[in-house]
């Protein structure tokens, strides 16, 4: 499969096994970081924090070496400045980000016309179809990386494997600046030892559901009882689990973009600064967008916010999900954490949340969730109460009263649910 290279890289050999695969898992490293390095060679080998100076804004990235003292992405800046105390704080500047996006993603389009990306940093590429032009996988995937690192000026790591899964676990277990490909026949083996922690789509909650049972590997789910792993994640997330285990993920590269959106904005009466105000509000609107998307048949790839500050100027930020949902509490989730890479502190006069990249409920095969299944339940539950009592009947009970006295719209009367 692969081997560290010296450098303490995983790349896997010139010449490696790549049968039976076809999906490259491309995952630049620590891109917001990189591009930095990019416009400011002065801080080649810092440690970098990219984040607001503030301590109560979250970092957006970090780079390894500030990686090495454990800053992790979306954590505090100020706890991070803690573990690190001497990193460089960059702000980030995101319109250069999507600039050097769109150049790796143009890459990537030049070797296959199937490319779906993930994110500004990340896509999966399926290469089948190429293979009489560019050669096997194996040689596409180091391609790439020669590519990326020699036109746009960044280094990438990639994953070769059978299914999205299996090449997304890859990309993740070389990185940085490496390359790992796991042939078909080598799939269950590859997948067993690792942890449930591992597999994309299990988060945290669900891992330790797990691990309270346990099941502490992918192999251990494969062994374990269908109606255990039922009691432990839920039916839905227990029977996607079991057939990602044994290495069945029927998921194809979506190069599908459809333009549509779903979006709610608000404007305040008085001018915002309170964060928590925002964030709740953050949530009131991504359930609000979430109800309507469930309401239409949808699901969205992408969650994003715009903000108006006193002055008129107007920030966005978009951010591509894992996986397309349309529950409001991961889609709010998403909300707060763009709102808190912008460093901005003045008042906010506009917040709206938008759903974009929409797509038909339930259109992949295995939609990966992070420990969602109470979430869906419960909006939908709320779903069923508005159509017999009216949308403004319910809402969440930390809605109630909020931001009375600070400006923050007035809501009317409801019922409220923790």
């Amino acid at each position: 499969m692969g081997r560290g290279d010296g450098r303490g890289r995983v790349v896997s050999p010139e010449g490696a096994d790549d049968s039976g695969t076809r999906i490259l898992h491309v995952d630049m490293d620590a891109f917001y970081a990189a591009v930095e390095v990019m416009h400011d060679a002065s801080l080649a080998g810092l440690p970098l924090i990219i984040g607001a100076p503030d301590g109560r804004s979250v970092v957006s990235s970090a780079s390894y070496e500030a990686r090495r003292y454990g800053v992790r992405a979306a954590m505090p800046v100020a706890q991070a400045i803690r573990l690190c105390p001497s990193a460089r704080i960059v702000p980030p500047h995101f319109e250069r980000y999507q600039t050097v996006s769109r150049q790796v993603m143009a890459v990537f389009e030049s070797i296959t016309p199937l490319v779906e990306p993930l994110s500004v940093d990340e896509a999966f590429l399926d290469v089948q179809g190429v293979r009489r032009l560019w050669g096997s996988p194996g040689e596409i995937a180091r391609l790439v990386r020669a590519r990326v690192e020699s036109e746009v000026g960044i280094t990438c790591s990639v994953g070769v494997a059978a299914t999205k899964h299996v090449a997304k676990m890859a990309s993740t277990l070389c990185k940085p600046d490496g390359m790992l490909i796991i042939p078909e026949s080598q799939t269950i083996e590859f997948l067993s030892p690792r942890s449930v922690r591992a597999m994309w789509g299990v988060g945290p909650k669900a891992a330790d559901a797990l691990e309270a049972r346990g099941i502490r590997t992918i192999g251990d789910i494969r062994e374990a009882p269908q109606d255990m792993l039922d009691r432990a994640v839920g039916p839905a997330l227990g029977f996607r689990i079991a057939a990602l285990s044994r290495g069945v993920d029927h998921r194809a590269v979506d190069t599908d973009r459809v333009e549509k959106s779903i979006g709610h904005e608000e404007t305040f009466d008085v001018d915002i600064t309170d964060r928590e105000t925002l964030h709740a509000e953050l949530l009131r609107l991504a359930d609000r967008v979430a109800a309507r998307l469930r309401k239409a048949g949808w699901e969205c790839a992408s969650v994003a916010i715009k903000v108006r500050f006193d002055d008129f100027t107007t920030l966005s930020r978009s951010q591509t999900l894992s996986e397309p949902t349309s529950v409001g509490q991961r889609m709010g989730e998403a909300a707060q954490m763009l709102f808190d890479t912008i460093d901005r502190r003045d008042p906010v006069r506009l917040i709206g949340v938008r759903a974009e990249k929409l797509r038909p409920a339930g259109g992949g095969a295995f939609a990966l969730w992070d420990d969602d299944e109470h979430w869906r339940k419960v909006e939908g539950a709320l779903d069923d109460a508005r159509a017999r009592f009216g949308s403004a009947t319910i809402t969440r009970a930390r809605h109630l009263g909020r931001g009375e006295g600070r400006g923050a719209p007035k809501h009317p009367k409801s019922h409220g649910l923790q």
